[in-house]
Order: structure tokens, then C-alpha cells, then sequence
């Protein structure tokens, strides 16, 4: 039995409940009224009209309102035939049935909103002979089909019985139906009738309810309803059982969240806190260029925010994960300019010197112009603190028109850092690098990873195992970001490092990067920065960019070497800072300045020197040399101080040195104890004199095999007794064999004694071509000493 008491058709017809006339007569009124052989067509989409029962029907289509107004005027009879397919909005001859139900019109009402609804009855069943109009409306001539005369059957009343019997039960376990429903139908007592109304009320496919219609036998009607219902009746059974088993499963969380859908639903109703917001972001997400992998994660994200209400505690999660998604710029990325005349400008402009760096430069950006993708070594800059590495990178975007975006590393200890954290996190963030992307809106930024060697290693992760993901180019396309939960494209990013030293580098990664050495600049080199870059730039920072103020070259070195001890340029830009305030603090003042800065002028601002170079140009006693030291700031001078008194032979280190540099004082103690007579050292000093090496400063830590040279020369200086020649450094690691080994950093520790006023320095052979690279001008007056051996040291350096 149809479920709903009120049924609504896509626009034709609506269908209540059939009404019972009082005669129960399939032919209609008392008085039979005549009925033509030529009849107007009324097409229906989804009901089948029987004979005998009345049903309200709302007329939408205008052939159908002509139709049925001519009809009502007329005899108020019609012919009402169902469609083939309901889908259809306007029928041709082939879309009809042939079998219909001639219907009386018992009532025409005009609609508010311009539409007729009629009150019509089914009369008898006809079948269509031939269509004799289709406009305006559909006329056909028609053949009545009378209804099987019965005489009694007792087949046929055990038949009525039973669907009296099943419409009975039907009604009582369908909880939509009005019991009520169930008397209407035992007191029907014409069995025709009966099968009609029951039909009508059939909660079965439009087709079953033609082939109930287009039945002539009566009795076969009946068998097919029975069929019909049982079917029915099995399936409503069905039904009521999953809902009572359903609804006994309903658990709290069930509850709540149909509570939920209502309470949505009442949001809408009132214009809800999250339903505006959900709505833009689907809005935003339709003109968004994403993977197919993202669109349907986001979907299914918006189709749950829709769901929850903003109090719920996982609102925030789902909301903001949406958001990120927003704002990634999956497929966004910058036009590249590869013009490598117009990069070396931009490179020459920003950053003074540094040659052979530039050239690598332009080589890889050359490379990338060719092929077109990221496939290439990751560069890596490395050098000491205040030289350019980072700025470098920023020059690097600007020349090939891309947007730059600095990650800093430094201090970086927990793996999530990089590939961000679970959602399920209190606190959870997407990592650095997606972070990054987010910001600057592009997915072919360059990316500055800063400070890549201050990456920690600890319980909770190793962050740079985490960036080799990030840096291989074979995996980066599918990076997968915790947070994120998708694959992200990285292997447009054009990623350049910095550190300031490579050993702490995890060796896997290292191996992903391209190393390029950046040294420390020469006097020469910073003066030419500071007029260049350095003063202009504090000028307008101090608001004196339209003062004329005139610092000559012999000013600029005297603040550089004798108030910064660097190889970079940071502490230099400091000392201009203070200069500068200095000047806008007496301009601001006295309306006026100097138009040139002298060197008097520089002690008054900045205080005495802080530095001297005196201390390093002469070791006046035995047992003193100089060496040169790498650090991570750049080169510097270090004394090693020898010290001889009476005792047993035993030697003493002091100066907080680290392993090597005592294992370097070990092995020259060894080589010069076992070579004595052939220096002309007494071989019994060894065991009646104690010996004390001392590097000042000891509150610096100290390590290296550099110092191996400086040791055995300021060793064998005391035990000779000969002083070491003035004016002279040297930096080289020794074997008991007797052998010079090179050592690293040579740019910085030549610089560092030219800064200090040094004219010579021992080095080993190997190293000559480190110093060939040096800009033989920034070294004009220094003589360098190549020796293969330390007998060659000693016969250098002890005058």
C-alpha cells in the first residue's frame, strides 16, 4: 500500500489518498452518462487513474490546462493515459500508453499561482485506436473496454478475501497509514471496485500499475495484485525489521549526531555560525588549480565541517586543515627569467667581488634555462658568518624574477619542524617548508634553508635526515608533509643552503648538496663594500640619505682594522651604524655636519681602537710563534708560547685545546726528542727540563692540526734557545715521519695575517694553489715559504 498519504509529481499531478463514491460503481453516476467515441488526451507522468476512483490532480503543462478547460465546458469528460517515462516533459504519440481510464472532471480549481488542480473520477478503461490530433492538445478515438462479468467464484471470493486480509495487515504494520484505513476497506463490498482502490493505493512501480490496468479478466487482476502485495508486505516487513533493529542499535554517539543534523538543519533555517564560512570556502576552493588528490580530500573535508557545529572540539582541526589547503598554491607558480646578462648585472650590483662564486652561479642558472627542471646538485654556500650566503640567494631570485623565502634551520631539533605534526595533535602545525609555501604563494619560490649545519639531532627526531627528502631531487615531487596528509610538489623549488662549517653536516646529506666555498674578504674588498653597499645603506637608515658625507679609504680601514676582527662584513656595518647615529644625532642638532669624517673623528664616536696589530709583528723571546688559525668567523692569529723549567721531562698543555692540537703537541715533542742531535738540541734537556705549551685565550676552545708547525717551531725555539724570525705565521699539520701536511681555510688565515701585519708565512707545498687563488693584489707584499719537510721549517723560522 502507498506509505504517503500526499504524493507530489515533478509537475503535472499530485496525488492523495483515492476518495470512495458512495455507490461504489465503476461506471460513475447513477444516471451512465454516454461517452464519445473521440475524447481529449490527458497525459499523466506518475499515476495510473482506475476506474471508480477519484484523485485531485494538479495540471501544469499548457496542452493539458487547454485540454482539460474544453473538457470541463463540454461534458466534462476526459481520457487519462499514463506516460511511458514520467521523465518526460513533453510527450509525443509514442511516449502514451494505449490503455487509459476515462475520467469525469468533478470539480475545476483555479490555483493562486496560475496552475488548475481537478477532483476527477475513473469511469471505464478504454484503449486508444488512433490519435487523431496532437496540437493544441492531444484528441484520440477510442474503444471502451468492459469489465469481466463474474458469476459466483469461489476461487475468486477466496481471492478478494485475501486481499482484504493483506491490505489489513499492510495498514497495521506501516506506521504512515491511518488505521481508519483498514475499516474503509472492509466495508467495500463491490470486489471490482475493491481491486481497484487497492491497486491505486499499490506501493508498486508505474508499470505494475499498468499491467493491473491493461488486464481484461478480472480474476487474473486479482492474482496479480495478490502477487503485488505480497511482495509489498515481504518488503515492508524487511523494512520495519532493519528500522527496529536500527533504531535499538542507536548508540549515544548515533544520537548525538542526529541531533546534530537537526541542529544543522536549524542553523540553516537561522543562518548558522559555520554555514556562511563553509560556503565561501567551497566557493574559493571551485576556481582553485589543484590535484585531483587534494580536490577530493577537501570535499570530503568541507562535507564533514558541514556536519559538526563550531563549539565541537575537532571544528578548529578540520577548519583550519581546510584553510591550509586554501592557501597552498598547489599549481601556482612564478614566470621564470633566465636572462643571465640581466643575473650578472643583478649579482655584480648586490655583491662586490666574489668572482668565481658568480660564474657557478650563472653556470647553474644556464643549466636550468636549457633543461628546464630542478634535476640538478642543490647548491650549498658555505663560509663564514657576514659574507653574503643569504643575501646571495635573495640576489638569485631577483635575477630570474622568482620569489624568495628564507627557512632558518639554526637550533632546528624535532623532525616535525620539517615534516609538520599529526592533526590529531594538540598544537599541530604544518612543517617549515609548507609553512614557507604557504606564506609566499608560490610553489616555485627559491628557498634559503639558513644555518643547514646548526641542525640538531635528538630524541625526538633528526631533522636533517628528514631534509633529504626535501633535497633529493628524485623524491621532493612527493613530498609528504604529517599535517598536510597529501603529496606535495617541491621539484620547482629552486632550494640553495648556507652553514658556516661542513663537519657537523649529516655526510648523507651532504652528499645532495653542492658545496661552494665563499672566504672571508680582504681590507680591500671591505672598503670597496662599505662605499658600495655598507654607508649608503646606513645613511638612509639614519635619515641622511640627502647629506653629503664623505669617508675617504684611509678612514674605512682604520674603522675596519682597528675596530672589527671578521671575515665577513657584519661587525663592520655595526661600527658604520654607530657612526651614523652619531651624525644624525649632531645634524638633527645642529642643522649641519662636516662634509668629511676623518679619522679623529672616528676614535671620538667609536672610542680607542679595540684593536692592534703591534702585539702580532714581533716575537721577542725564544719559545713565541705565531700561528694561523681557521674559525668559523673567519682566520685569526693565535700565539704558541713554550716555556722551559727544571723537573723530569714532562710535558704540559694549557690553553683549553681540544684533542688534535694535543696530539700535534705530542708528536712535535716526539719528533724533535728523537731528531735532538741533529738540531743541536741537548738530548738531556729532555728529561731534566718540564715543558709547558700555553695558548693564550684560553677561555677559547682550540682545535686543529694547523698548529702542528707553530708547536714544533715554538718547541724547538725553546730548547735551541734561537728566537723565531719576526713578522712570520705558520699554519700546516706535522707526522713523526718529519712531514708537512696541508690544511684548509688558507684564504681566511692569509687574510688574517695580512689584517694583522704579518710579511711571511710557512706553509706546505700542496697549498700553493689555494693561494694562487687569492686576488694576488689583497696579498701584495707577502712572502710565502712552501716546504715539504720540517727540517725545512726550522731552517725558516729559528734565527
Amino acid at each position: 500500500m502507498n506509505d504517503k498519504f500526499f504524493l507530489q509529481g515533478p509537475e503535472d499531478e499530485m496525488e492523495f489518498m483515492p476518495i470512495i463514491p458512495l455507490n461504489e460503481d465503476d461506471s460513475g453516476d447513477a444516471d451512465a452518462q454516454a461517452i464519445p467515441e473521440e475524447l481529449a488526451i490527458l497525459p499523466l507522468r506518475n499515476t495510473v487513474l482506475f476506474p471508480g476512483v477519484v484523485i485531485p490532480i494538479t495540471v501544469g503543462r499548457d496542452k493539458s490546462i487547454k485540454a482539460v478547460n474544453d473538457a470541463y465546458k463540454a461534458d466534462k469528460l476526459i481520457g487519462v493515459i499514463a506516460q511511458k517515462d514520467s521523465t518526460i516533459e513533453e510527450p509525443t504519440v509514442s511516449d502514451l500508453e494505449e490503455i487509459g481510464t476515462v475520467a469525469k472532471i468533478a470539480k475545476l480549481i483555479k490555483m493562486p499561482d496560475g496552475g488548475t488542480t481537478i477532483i476527477i473520477q475513473g469511469k471505464k478503461r478504454f484503449k486508444v485506436e488512433e490519435i487523431t490530433t496532437e496540437d493544441p492538445y492531444f484528441k484520440a478515438k477510442i474503444k471502451i473496454l468492459e469489465e469481466e462479468v463474474l458469476k459466483d467464484d469461489a476461487d475468486f471470493n477466496a481471492m478478494i478475501g485475501s486481499i482484504k486480509d493483506l491490505a489489513a495487515q499492510i495498514i497495521s504494520i506501516s506506521p504512515n497509514l491511518p488505521s481508519e484505513a483498514a475499516i474503509i476497506l472492509k466495508n467495500i463490498e463491490n470486489p471490482a471496485f475493491l481491486i481497484h482502490f487497492v491497486s491505486s493505493n499499490l506501493n508498486s512501480d508505474l508499470k505494475d500499475k499498468q499491467r493491473l490496468l491493461v488486464i481484461n479478466n478480472i480474476k487474473a487482476r486479482a492474482e496479480l495484485l495478490m502477487n503485488l502485495m505480497q511482495t509489498e508486505l515481504q518488503y515492508t516487513e524487511l523494512k520495519n525489521k532493519v528500522t527496529n533493529k536500527t533504531r535499538a542499535e542507536l548508540d549515544k554517539q548515533q544520537r548525538e549526531y542526529f541531533l546534530q543534523q537537526q541542529m544543522k538543519a536549524i542553523k540553516e533555517e537561522l543562518g548558522g555560525d559555520n554555514v556562511a564560512e563553509v560556503k565561501e570556502m567551497q566557493k574559493k576552493a571551485e576556481t582553485k588549480k589543484w590535484p585531483k588528490a587534494a580536490k577530493e580530500m577537501f570535499t570530503k573535508g568541507a562535507e564533514k565541517l558541514e556536519r559538526m557545529h563550531p563549539s565541537t572540539p575537532d571544528y578548529s582541526i578540520v577548519y583550519n586543515h581546510l584553510d591550509l589547503m586554501l592557501d597552498l598554491p598547489w599549481e601556482d607558480y612564478t614566470k621564470d627569467s633566465y636572462d643571465l646578462k640581466k643575473a650578472k648585472k643583478v649579482l655584480d650590483h648586490d655583491h662586490y667581488g666574489m668572482h668565481k662564486i658568480k660564474e657557478r652561479i650563472l653556470e647553474y642558472l644556464a643549466v636550468l634555462k636549457l633543461k628546464g627542471d630542478m634535476k640538478s646538485p642543490i647548491l650549498c654556500f658555505v663560509g663564514p658568518p657576514g659574507i653574503g650566503k643569504t643575501s646571495l640567494g635573495k640576489s638569485i631570485a631577483n635575477a630570474i624574477d622568482r620569489k624568495y623565502v628564507r627557512v632558518s634551520l639554526g637550533g632546528l631539533h624535532d623532525e616535525s619542524e620539517i615534516r609538520g605534526h599529526r592533526k590529531t595533535y594538540i598544537g599541530a602545525m604544518p612543517g617549515r617548508i609548507i609553512q614557507s609555501i604557504r606564506k609566499i604563494k608560490s610553489s616555485n619560490p627559491v628557498m634559503i634553508l639558513d644555518e643547514i649545519d646548526k641542525v640538531g639531532n635528538t630524541v625526538h627526531g633528526d631533522p636533517s635526515s628528514a631534509l633529504l627528502e626535501v633535497l633529493d631531487p628524485e623524491q621532493n615531487s612527493a613530498f609528504y608533509d604529517n599535517y598536510l596528509e597529501l603529496e606535495y610538489d617541491l621539484s620547482k623549488v629552486l632550494f640553495i643552503a648556507t652553514a658556516n662549517t661542513l663537519s657537523s653536516i649529516q655526510p648523507a646529506l651532504r652528499d645532495r648538496l653542492e658545496i661552494i666555498d665563499l672566504s672571508g674578504y680582504a681590507v680591500e674588498e671591505k672598503i670597496e663594500i662599505a662605499k658600495q653597499h655598507l654607508v649608503p645603506k646606513q645613511q638612509e637608515a639614519h635619515g641622511l640619505k640627502d647629506v653629503t658625507i664623505k669617508i675617504s679609504d684611509k678612514v674605512l680601514e682604520k674603522i675596519i682594522e682597528d675596530y672589527t676582527r671578521e671575515s665577513g662584513v657584519r661587525d663592520l656595518d655595526r661600527q658604520l651604524a654607530g657612526i651614523m647615529r652619531n651624525l644624525a644625532k649632531e645634524y638633527a642638532t645642529k642643522d649641519k655636519l662636516k662634509p668629511t669624517l676623518t679619522a679623529h673623528d672616528v676614535e671620538r664616536i667609536l672610542g680607542k681602537p679595540r684593536f692592534s696589530n703591534d702585539m702580532y709583528k714581533i716575537a721577542n723571546m725564544a719559545g713565541v710563534a705565531v700561528g694561523l688559525a681557521w674559525t668559523y668567523v673567519g682566520g685569526d692569529i693565535l700565539f704558541i708560547e713554550t716555556q722551559l723549567s727544571d723537573g723530569k721531562g714532562e710535558l704540559k698543555l694549557t690553553g683549553n685545546l681540544g684533542n688534535v692540537m694535543k696530539e700535534s703537541a705530542t708528536t712535535a715533542y716526539t719528533w724533535l726528542q728523537a731528531n735532538a742531535k741533529k738540531l743541536d738540541i741537548d738530548p738531556e734537556l729532555f728529561n731534566k727540563k718540564n715543558i709547558h705549551i700555553h695558548v693564550p685565550e684560553g677561555a677559547t676552545p682550540k682545535d686543529g692540526p694547523s698548529a702542528g708547525i707553530t708547536m714544533m717551531s715554538a718547541l724547538a725555539s725553546a730548547f735551541t734557545g734561537r728566537k723565531i724570525k719576526p713578522y712570520l705565521a705558520m699554519t700546516g699539520e706535522i707526522t713523526l715521519r718529519g712531514q708537512v701536511l696541508p690544511v684548509g681555510g688558507i684564504k681566511e688565515k692569509v687574510l688574517a695575517a695580512k689584517r694583522a701585519g704579518l710579511k711571511e708565512i710557512i706553509m706546505c707545498w700542496q697549498n700553493e694553489k689555494d693561494v694562487e687563488e687569492i686576488n694576488q693584489t689583497f696579498i701584495k707584499g707577502m712572502k710565502f715559504h712552501y716546504v715539504k719537510t720540517m727540517q725545512q721549517v726550522l731552517d725558516i723560522a729559528l734565527v
